[in-house]
């Protein structure tokens, strides 16, 4: 009886060497995406319902340069397929592979991002403001929370390849590559619908 029982007051705890649980991350960074698809799927109802509020203000056809956003969109698409080829070399263990084409990802964000801040500057130079309609208030809320997720992405980016850079491609960095690509092709995924269902429509 005396090897089996407790003492009072004594408590147990999982020994500091305990692997980490292999799809806790993975099963974790799942339920963190649904509720990100949650937050866009209630902005972008939102602009379905503001989207024709004017106000008496500018039309998205008024405001909108179809080029423009589709260069942006070019910078987003491209950025996806760098990361693929940065997976495929983490596959086969090449870490300078790896981190170059995760440096050319990075990049590509940052031009997404620097075309987006052009072109908010743009609309707020004619006069049209989050104030101005409903129909902007909604624009900006949902373009702008897709570019705030753009930078949390590449504030990890960064991080990540320091990571890599220090410690080469071990389990918890693969692991965490593997979160940073679902959270950057997700990214993607939604920009197509802001694509389609914002500029495209609002121009059409």
């Amino acid at each position: 009886m005396a090897n089996t029982s407790i003492q009072a007051g004594q408590r147990e705890y999982h020994p500091a060497h305990e692997p980490h649980p292999e799809n806790g991350t993975s099963l974790g960074f799942w339920l963190y995406l649904m509720s990100d698809v949650l937050i866009f799927a209630a902005l972008f109802a939102t602009f379905g319902v503001l989207g024709r509020s004017y106000a008496g203000g500018p039309t998205g056809a008024e405001l909108f340069s179809l080029e423009l956003v589709a260069i942006n969109t070019a910078f987003l698409l491209l950025s996806s397929l760098t990361f693929g080829f940065a997976m495929l070399n983490k596959q086969k263990k090449n870490v300078n592979g790896t981190l170059g084409w995760l440096a050319a990802t990075g990049l590509l964000g940052l031009a997404f991002l620097a075309v987006e801040i052009y072109e908010f500057a743009h609309i707020y130079s004619m006069g049209a403001t989050i104030q101005t309609s409903a129909f902007l208030s909604s624009f900006f809320t949902l373009v702008g929370t897709h570019g705030l997720h753009v930078s949390f992405g590449l504030i990890w980016l960064v991080v990540l390849m320091v990571q890599i850079k220090k410690k080469g491609l071990i389990h918890a960095n693969v692991r965490r590559l593997n979160c940073l690509s679902m959270f950057w092709h997700f990214l993607d995924v939604v920009w197509i619908g802001v694509f389609t269902f914002v500029y495209l429509m609002g121009v059409l």
